[in-house]
């Protein structure tokens, strides 16, 4: 039997606390160029998102919350722990795939 239009809301919304813990506490090493790279979105975009399904919901709800909900603090505390400046190699890779992309 198919799972039920609540129960797929629950197991997206525990898929998606699973992936949020995943990026702080097992990978916080991995930067959001290397995430756009690979897989086209980054911790921003989920912040993003976030924010539009608030906002879809009728909750008023910035850029700097979603972004502390995403990265577990306020981004600017998290950049200044994890963020590393892109390297040429990782810029030249962000540039191409953003091509392959557009």
């Amino acid at each position: 039997m198919p799972p039920s239009h609540d129960d797929t809301v629950q197991i997206e919304a525990a898929v998606f606390r699973r992936l949020r813990e995943h990026l702080l506490q097992r990978r916080p090493d991995v930067q959001n160029i290397d995430l756009m790279i690979l897989a086209g979105f980054c911790r921003n975009c989920l912040a993003d998102w976030y924010r539009d399904a608030a906002q879809a919901r009728g909750i008023d709800m910035g850029k700097d919350e979603a972004r502390e909900a995403v990265y577990g603090e306020p981004l600017a505390q998290w950049k200044s722990k994890h963020q590393r400046d892109a390297t040429p190699e990782q810029l030249a890779a962000f540039d191409a795939a953003r091509a392959r992309h557009d």
